[in-house]
């Protein structure tokens, strides 16, 4: 092998798509291939040569090969590609802003290996800016994502509730379910199980001509069908339950039932153990053992790439577990909260997209403005859960965004009033201020006040000059590409080539996702359930919105991998660490991040960013 094949062989092992064909093929490629050092003088050149494919080992350059716009390339970006894969010739125009080397490979030779689906995918990804997309395909947990309406199999099977038990164990019987809906003016007031059959009615030789209301539970743990999956195994775990009414969240109408038989169906593995156990604590000092365990288990479980994708709902659900049981504890001993109240959580718990390096972000909001004696019970309150998650793992808010400072303890209508006054002066301080209760949701207590809540500020936080200052401020962190498209790195880290993928991506995604769901009136606060639920007249196409679900999971994974792996509690993930295609992935996903937010500025802000 000559030292220039040589010199090939090391960079295209290391380059993908090529890195994964076998050495042979690998070696057949080189041999159509050449390598050039392109300088302005000869960059005029590369037109005549006709279809061909460059890729750049280095320099820096400016190229328009197809269609779309000029393009700022530098090492390990491909350009000609448009034409190979289209088969018609585009005008090539190269301008050399830094000489430096170029592999040009013979088009009627690259044309062929198109057709392997590896390289085909790889480069159509490319051409359609969607390459982050292929990372996707390998996910064995996605679909505990899947929405409750895809799951349920069949129309509901329900009867009034004036009917008789007779009548209901006939339909039972008929439709064969072990349960039964029981509505009321068509809204859910109760259900039957093959269980209450046996024991209520069997058991006691009870009249089958009773109504189903004498045997049916009233008000049972329900759940809405815009959840997921694994929300709705979340909630039976926690409650112990095997049937689970799913209802309409507008309506309130039933859509149908998930029963533990459907869990077991669609179950790949048994991600909810750690969640049930936290359930059976009956003490704190239960509940610090078992949540301590919630890291061992992360890295015990998580092994594939989609496992990634389900573990901060995971840490988030057990979260919310942990809050409730705190809660409990502190009532067994002093007593009933002395009004209505919510528990809010903000930020990543909200998001239900917490990673081990999470703090505590929450709040309490009550019913109306208490006295000294009811502030009290709340302040106490507020110190026990907060001191008692951080005993649990959930470090401490180092900006004090926490239930244990009075002011996160407002009543209904000091949320409201604090509300307009950010929406109506949305300085810079008070935008940064104020973006992390824009993600709230109410964990423990009582979800009708932060409902009330949610309502009253919607129409504040649709304001155009309000959505106009959350797009400024998140136009404010630029994603960490250089103009020809080199990563930038995070400077006075141990490593020199590590990008913060939450603050510099991750958290630009979210900010878009919250922006376009706010100017459509949604309450949801997770990111991937705010692009699904963006309506037909949504600023954000539904394409665009797909793309940057896709781009959240991926770039989740890499962090949820470099936490695991390294056993730390940074987002601050290494390039290096990266394979080839992670690192073509990476880059593709944060130009179609600065693209939609640009997009997104020019939407909101009239351009001025």
């Amino acid at each position: 092998m000559t030292v220039i094949a040589k010199q090939v062989e090391d960079f295209l092992s290391t380059s993908a798509p090529f890195d994964g064909l076998e050495s042979e093929q690998r070696a057949d490629l080189i041999k159509h291939a050449e390598l050039l050092y392109l300088t302005a003088d000869n960059a005029v050149t590369l037109e005549q040569n006709g279809p061909m494919l460059y890729l750049i080992q280095s320099g820096q350059f400016s190229v328009q090969d197809g269609e779309s716009s000029i393009r700022h390339l530098s090492e390990g970006d491909y350009f000609g590609y448009p034409s190979l894969i289209e088969k018609r010739t585009f005008p090539l125009q190269v301008t050399v802003d830094s000489p430096g080397l170029v592999y040009c490979f013979e088009g009627k030779y690259v044309a062929t290996m198109l057709e392997i689906p590896a390289i085909g995918n790889f480069f159509a990804g490319l051409r359609n800016n969607a390459l982050q997309n292929h990372a996707l395909a390998d996910s064995n947990s996605m679909w505990l994502y899947k929405g409750l309406t895809d799951v349920i199999s069949k129309a509901p099977v329900s009867t009034e509730i004036h009917s008789t038990i007779a009548h209901a164990a006939g339909l039972m019987t008929t439709h064969k379910v072990s349960s039964l809906l029981i509505t009321d003016d068509n809204k859910l007031a109760g259900i039957i199980t093959d269980r209450d059959l046996r024991s209520r009615v069997v058991a006691k030789s009870l009249d089958t001509n009773l109504l189903v209301s004498k045997i049916m539970t009233t008000n049972p743990t329900q759940i809405t069908g815009n959840r997921t999956l694994f929300d709705a195994m979340s909630l039976m775990t926690e409650k112990n339950i095997h049937h689970l009414p799913v209802i309409d969240h507008l309506t309130n109408q039933p859509l149908g039932m998930i029963t533990a038989s459907d869990i077991i169906r669609h179950q790949r593995g048994n991600v909810l153990f750690i969640i049930g156990e936290l359930s059976k604590a009956e003490n704190l000092y239960e509940l610090t053992r078992l949540s301590w365990q919630l890291p061992h288990y992360f890295s015990a479980h998580a092994k594939r790439a989609g496992d990634y994708d389900i573990a901060g709902k995971i840490l988030s659900q057990a979260t919310d577990i942990m809050t409730r049981k705190l809660i409990g504890f502190f009532q067994q001993e002093h007593g009933k909260a002395p009004m209505m109240f919510a528990w809010l959580v903000f930020g990543s718990q909200a998001r239900e997209d917490q990673t081990t390096g999470s703090d505590q972000d929450n709040g309490l909001l009550l019913a109306h403005t208490p006295n000294e004696q009811q502030a009290q019970y709340f302040a106490d309150m507020a110190d026990y859960v907060c001191n008692g998650l951080a005993k649990c793992g959930i470090k401490l808010c180092d900006g004090n965004i926490m239930a244990s400072n009075p002011d996160l303890r407002n009543s209904l209508d000091e949320a409201v009033e604090e509300a307009k006054r950010w929406v109506n002066s949305p300085t810079k301080d008070a935008i940064m201020h104020f973006n992390i209760y824009l993600d709230a949701r109410c964990a423990a207590g009582d979800s009708s006040l932060f409902k009330a809540l949610q309502e009253r500020r919607a129409p504040l936080l649709k304001q155009k000059m309000f959505l106009a200052a959350l797009v400024r401020h998140s136009n404010e962190v630029a994603v960490p590409l250089s103009t020809f498209q080199r990563f930038t790195y995070e400077k006075g880290r141990k490593y020199k080539d590590t990008i913060d993928l939450k603050t510099r991506a991750v958290a630009l995604i979210n900010n878009i996702a919250r922006i376009y769901a706010l100017a459509d009136g949604l309450t949801v606060p997770s990111t991937l359930a705010r692009l699904e639920a963006l309506s037909d007249n949504s600023q954000l196409s539904k394409k665009d919105a797909t793309n940057l679900r896709d781009i959240w999971l991926f770039l989740n994974r890499l962090r949820w991998r470099h936490q695991l792996e390294n056993k730390v509690t940074d987002n601050c993930v290494s390039v290096g660490a990266l394979s080839s295609i992670e690192k073509h992935q990476l880059k593709a996903a944060f130009k179609a991040i600065e693209r939609t937010n640009q997009a997104m500025v020019m939407k909101f802000s009239g351009g001025l960013g």
